[in-house]
């Protein structure tokens, strides 16, 4: 059983190479043990994952090993002597212990200065780990994070460069290569480097390290829609659907150059363009106004037009709160005091917030802004999604989960505290208007914690008028494709995606926030210092971003209000005949 992810690895770490090793423990001694499993060479620590499920996978940071070194050398061992096997011996002061029986749980962590062992099957690669071990701990010890990513990103480039795509792996010996380039593998909080590869028929990625397969393989006859998209602040990434999902992809590259990105998404793009319709922003609007697009799937195209992607937790698509009754015993999707204000942000809906928030506006020097935290980011993303989601999150916050009175516990109270808190601002997520409810149940049986009132955290408690999870994600779609929300929701677009997201509109709106998560809000190749670079693009990363903007003027109501609830229907992910293209970041779609 694979327990290995790369979730494993900190954030803006790398996963190089793997070998079949065994953890010798008491060696020399009548006590010795071999635990046998997979070391894992990555750019800021060793991980060695056991075949025994029972066993801890291990991580050792290379910031805190003393000394790394082949160990049974010149008689210093003579089992490891006899056996004609160098070890390799990490002495360090620091170790996690990680999903112990396979037991997905905050880290456990052990102190102290101690030595492990490690003895390769293939012992003749011992030289050549130590030598690589040895130059990754000198860039893990650099005193600036900016001169640990340049030293990390120039071994990288070197990998890279020494390797090429495998064309055994093409599917057919007739394919016609049309070109190659480096590029790195986009999942959530994690990217995977590797070589990119066209040809005439199939598009390929070959991940540098093999994981989590040795080739992913997509089939451009089998394309609906590709995307470009900015990854980290910059022109480079490119999204790939081969289903009408909008919110699943197949596949997301970030390449190193934006031509390298625009070559290849030409290529699809012509490849495909004698069954592509082309639409933009205003063509959605259409098919929205004259009820050919539900809420739920303009919602959708919009975010994939403004950059959202659920591969890229710092762009995450955005939905809105549109229900404000978590009390009542029933819901009453007939008055509008059931809803929320769409016209207005979350952090203007309760007028004394707003007024504190106001004052500190006015005395803030320039740059001004009203709210110091966004309404949609990383840590949001998984507050939400923490029950099916928890190795994402201990990945975030370095082995651990949240504090259990800060954990999504209730559908009331986390409203109540967008409505009430000092820094909550945060909006929904698609998951909240979809059919699956796992990510309000405790399924996997996590121990999030205890709260202050000495109850465990478990499932999401819900609102009175909810009989079950599945009946609160069918009142919230319901809700969403009510005749009031059809009504006001250009209103909600308007502040997210649309005129009042910038300048006097959104001062007037009260709908500013930091002047970093604006898109051009910091041009990143004008930041000199490699240190203040990355932590300006970690800041602005983890704080969240806002939308791409792609309505300057206001957006038109809907005509057809009464817009039939697709709950009646099949689906409320009925498969569309259209796809959009951003006026800046194209798209196309079969």
């Amino acid at each position: 059983m694979l327990r290995f992810s790369l979730l494993l690895l900190n954030l803006e770490e790398y996963y190089f190479e793997q070998h079949t090793a065994f953890h010798v423990q008491h060696q020399g001694s009548p006590e010795e043990r071999k635990i046998r499993g997979s070391l894992k060479i990555c750019s800021k620590s060793v991980i060695f994952e056991p075949d025994a499920i029972s066993q801890p996978i291990l991580k050792i940071p290379l910031r805190d090993c003393l000394k790394i070194g082949k160990h049974g050398e010149n008689g210093a061992n003579k089992h490891f002597a006899k056996a004609k096997s160098l070890g390799i011996s990490l002495i360090f002061s620091q170790v996690y212990f990680i999903k112990e029986h396979n037991i997905v749980a905050p880290y456990k962590i052990e102190r102290g200065k101690m030595e492990y062992v490690f003895q390769l099957e293939v012992s003749g690669k011992v030289e050549d780990v130590v030598e690589t071990l040895l130059q990754l701990h000198r860039a893990s010890c650099l005193d600036k994070l900016g001169d640990q990513m340049a030293m990390i990103t120039a071994i990288l480039q070197s990998r890279l460069a020494r390797t090429s795509f495998d064309k055994n792996r093409f599917q057919s010996v007739s394919e016609k290569l049309h070109m190659e380039c480096k590029a790195e593998m986009v999942t959530p909080l994690v990217t995977n480097p590797g070589h990119v590869c066209i040809t005439d028929t199939n598009l390929y990625f070959q991940p540098l390290n093999g994981y989590p397969k040795p080739v992913v393989q997509i089939t451009l006859q089998d394309v609906r829609r590709i995307y470009k998209r900015r990854h980290g602040l910059m022109p480079l990434g490119l999204e790939v659907f081969c289903t009408e999902d909008d919110l699943c992809s197949d596949i997301y590259l970030k390449f190193y150059e934006p031509q390298d990105r625009d070559d290849l998404y030409f290529y699809i793009a012509t490849y495909l363009e004698h069954h592509v319709a082309e639409h933009t922003a205003e063509s959605y609007m259409l098919q929205w106004q004259r009820g050919h697009l539900s809420n739920y799937q303009y919602l959708l195209h919009l975010n994939n037009l403004a950059d959202r992607s659920c591969n890229d937790l710092s762009q995450y698509p955005v939905f809105p709160w549109v229900i404000s009754d978590y009390s009542s015993p029933e819901l009453d999707l007939s008055n509008p005091a059931t809803f929320r204000d769409l016209s207005k942000p979350v952090g203007a809906l309760n007028p004394e917030r707003l007024e504190r928030l106001l004052t500190r506006y006015q005395e803030m020097p320039e740059p001004k802004f009203m709210y110091g935290s966004h309404y949609s980011s990383p840590g949001y993303v998984l507050f939400y999604l923490v029950r099916i989601a928890p190795e994402y999150m201990l990945c975030l916050q370095n082995g651990r989960f949240d504090n259990a009175d800060r954990m999504f516990n209730s559908i009331a109270e986390t409203w109540k505290n967008c409505l009430d808190g000092a820094t909550d601002f945060k909006e929904l997520i698609p998951e909240f208007y979809d059919e699956d409810a796992s990510f309000l149940i405790n399924s996997l049986k996590l121990d999030l914690g205890k709260r202050q009132g000495g109850q465990m955290v478990d499932d999401v408690e819900l609102p009175a008028w909810a009989s079950s999870p599945q009946d609160f994600l069918q009142k919230n779609k319901d809700a969403l494709e009510s005749s009031y929300v059809s009504e006001h929701l250009h209103e909600w677009i308007d502040l997210i995606f649309g005129y009042k997201q910038k300048g006097s509109e959104a001062i007037g709106a009260h709908n500013v926030f930091h002047p970093l998560t604006y898109e051009g809000g910091v041009d990143l190749n004008s930041i000199e210092d490699p240190d203040d670079k990355v932590a300006m693009l970690t800041q602005i990363l983890e704080f969240g971003q806002t939308p791409k903007q792609l309505f300057v003027t206001p957006h038109p109501r809907r005509i057809t209000p009464k817009f039939k609830s697709l709950s009646q229907a099949s689906s409320y992910n009925a498969s569309m005949t259209d796809s959009p293209v951003s006026p800046g970041e194209e798209s196309l779609k079969t």
